[in-house]
């Protein structure tokens, strides 16, 4: 038997966490496709990105803003290149049947890690959706940025759920009225919150956080504090993802679980607290307002399955 190629176990592993988000889905009495995956890549390989925009992921989140453009570019000079030498290849056939599921800016990047005032301008020229707004000060310097721009960035507010000091976010009293304010910005607009939960060895241990941000996820839709694009839960990363789609998660990330075990002294690959330092970016690797091409015209993906839904059209994660 041949031995098992590093792609391979990409692509068990990619399957296995994709079967895993549509089964728990199911079990919370949802569709299988109404959870959208982000493939924590900051401490994947360039070659392991494209194998998985190959297999038809088009969500991947960094941590720092370098990497992210470094990244976003080489991804789609890659894809430019496969198109142009398509017709070119041994089984024209096969090699079109893949380009032509990629366009450039198909891949959308999703900024995971904290902010800072000084790379903002950077992160909307390619972020899609900044997950780690926690304070009025920043959601201004990415008003005052997009307003430039003539354009609208998209935000996730990150809430502090857990009441842990070493977690950063929005204290969860305040997060109404921080939506509230941001709220008043045309270029800013509010998807939805994100939070992590304490580690524990227990996935069933972050249950509790993840009912909290539920909760106030609800209260917010509720009493019409955003409008209706304010429809992402962001919860669950590599240890707990099922148990966050059980609370009603409808955006996971996760790195580890895909990608394989973290580098020897990384910290988790999907947290987006763990990695911060004092100049508030990762310490550890280098990661927009402007409308990107919408790639819901063709939702089959090359591995003969579908694209989790967009992130314009997730529904309701209850």
């Amino acid at each position: 038997m041949p031995p098992v190629t590093e792609t391979e176990t990409l692509q068990s592993r990619f399957r296995e966490v994709k079967a895993r988000i549509a089964a728990a889905a199911i079990s919370a009495g949802r569709a299988a496709d109404s959870v959208l995956l982000v493939a924590v890549s900051k401490y994947a390989g360039l070659d392991q990105i494209r194998e998985l925009v190959v297999l038809g992921q088009r969500d991947f989140g960094e941590n720092q803003i370098q990497q992210m453009l470094q990244r976003s570019a080489m991804i789609d000079e890659w894809i430019a290149r496969q198109k142009a030498i398509a017709p070119y290849a041994v089984n024209p056939s096969a090699s079109l049947a893949v380009t032509g599921k990629l366009e450039i800016g198909c891949v959308r990047w999703h900024m995971i890690g904290q902010l800072q005032r000084n790379k903002a301008k950077k992160a909307i020229e390619v972020c899609r959706l900044i997950h780690s707004i926690k304070d009025l000060r920043m959601a201004e310097d990415l008003h005052e940025l997009s307003v430039v721009r003539d354009g609208t960035v998209e935000i996730l507010i990150q809430v502090n759920a857990s009441g842990e000091g070493t977690k950063s976010g929005c204290a969860m009293p305040a997060v109404p009225y921080l939506i509230e304010q941001i709220e008043t910005m045309s270029s800013v607009r509010v998807r939805g919150l994100m939070t992590m939960a304490p580690h524990s060895e227990r996935p069933e241990d972050a249950r509790p956080t993840f009912a909290r941000l539920r909760e106030v996820f609800e209260d917010v839709r509720r009493d019409g504090v955003a409008g209706p694009h304010f429809n992402i839960l962001s919860m669950g990363m590599s240890h707990d993802f099922e148990v966050a789609i059980s609370e009603g998660s409808n955006l996971v990330r996760v790195g580890s679980s895909i990608f394989g075990d973290r580098p020897a002294g990384g910290a988790a690959d999907d947290d987006t607290d763990a990695h911060t330092s004092a100049e508030g970016e990762s310490a550890d690797t280098h990661y927009g307002g402007e409308t990107l091409a919408d790639p819901r015209a063709d939702l089959t993906d090359l591995a003969g399955g579908t694209f989790s839904p967009i992130i314009d059209g997730l529904p309701d994660p209850r």
